[in-house]
């Protein structure tokens, strides 16, 4: 495993966004990247930040034809008290370590990992957008570029690392969403790779996406792949419901990603004193909750939106309002519980977030 990073500063450095309330999201990228390479018989070597620009690819890499592909995305906050913060990286990257092992790419280095992240953020310190509500999006993700054709593990890939100043995720901020549970296509199957962070499992659930949005929803509200019966996740999310007073989310049983935003949700309502449960909940539940008024809230979670509340749930024709189409409590407390420890506005004394600079 490489040891020192080497940078190499751009000669031309961009303007920075004036106006952070137009940030959006992904859409405005920093001066510089991370880069690094493997290969079997080297391990890891030339750790490198260099101008952010086009990467060069071998067209017969194998990430183009099979798929070898892992990505994250966690954020660096400034805080109100000027400090910059990013909010349990490390879960972040023993997640990418567990996609990379089912994808056949290399480890990589837990501490170098993080000493990577700490190195770009403190270059990139000045990207850090100020206004409330917005970070710098880091993107780290690693391929394979064996440059020839044949499906095999990976000896040759690169690691990456790149930033964006970002706003909300949701033009709808905060404000309920509207879901359609789909009930055609599936995003993954136990025993897949539904458990990893890679660029298929996204690209397997674009279709149902379009088709949702083209109607006037978000998101889609995804069911398992065997039985189509259980509930997985939301669009990109996990998914969180309140039940008669109980907090139910889908367990992880292979085929569902193990969120950091809904592993903290989880250890949050518990240390406040909730009934939490992660089970199966089938389609069949929710809707008679939803029927009888028993179904209080519901909510997404994830890095890039933090949380989302929906507001309402349509399922083969028939529309189900959640809590009357506002946000309700509970998606409250843990939004402003989440983006407060986040942002230094409420003491973080779970110890999640890492100080950069």
């Amino acid at each position: 495993m490489c040891e020192e990073i080497k940078i190499t500063l751009t000669s031309s450095p961009k303007e920075k966004p004036v106006d952070e309330t137009k940030l959006g999201f992904g859409k405005i990228f920093t001066d510089h990247m991370f880069m690094m390479d493997y290969s079997a018989d080297k391990g890891w070597f030339d750790a490198r930040i260099v101008p952010f620009a086009p990467i060069p690819v071998h067209p017969a890499s194998t990430v183009f034809h099979y798929g070898t592909e892992i990505f994250e995305g966690l954020k660096a906050y400034r805080t109100v008290n000027g400090e910059i913060r990013m909010f349990r990286p490390m879960e972040n990257i023993r997640r990418m370590n567990n996609s990379a092992e089912r994808l056949c790419l290399p480890q990589l280095d837990e501490d170098f990992a993080l000493k990577i992240l700490d190195t770009i953020v403190e270059l990139e310190k000045d990207w850090v957008p100020h206004s409330d509500g917005t970070s710098l999006y880091l993107r780290p993700f690693m391929y394979g570029n064996d440059p020839h054709l044949g499906v095999h593990a990976v000896h040759n890939a690169t690691f990456v690392v790149i930033c964006s100043p970002v706003g909300a995720y949701y033009a709808e901020g905060i404000n309920p969403v509207k879901i359609a549970i789909e009930s055609e296509d599936v995003r993954a199957v136990k025993g897949g790779t539904g458990y990893a962070k890679c660029g298929g499992n996204y690209a397997a659930s674009l279709r149902a996406g379009e088709k949702a949005e083209k109607k006037g929803f978000t998101q889609v509200l995804w069911l398992d792949g065997v039985h189509r019966k259980y509930i997985e996740e939301v669009g990109s999310m996990n998914v969180m419901f309140k039940i008669d007073g109980e907090i139910v989310t889908p367990e992880l049983t292979g085929s569902v990603l193990p969120g950091i935003t809904r592993k903290s949700c989880v250890e949050l309502l518990k240390s406040k004193g909730y009934k939490v449960s992660e089970r199966l909940i089938s389609i069949d539940e929710l809707e008679e909750a939803a029927k009888s008024g028993k179904l209080e809230e519901a909510w997404g979670t994830g890095t890039a939106a933090v949380v989302s509340p929906i507001g309402w749930l349509s399922y083969k024709g028939q529309e189900f309002t959640v809590n009357n189409g506002v946000i309700g409590a509970v998606t409250q407390e843990l939004y402003d519980t989440l983006t407060g420890i986040q942002w230094g506005k409420t003491e973080d004394t779970l110890g999640w977030c890492h100080k950069v600079c």
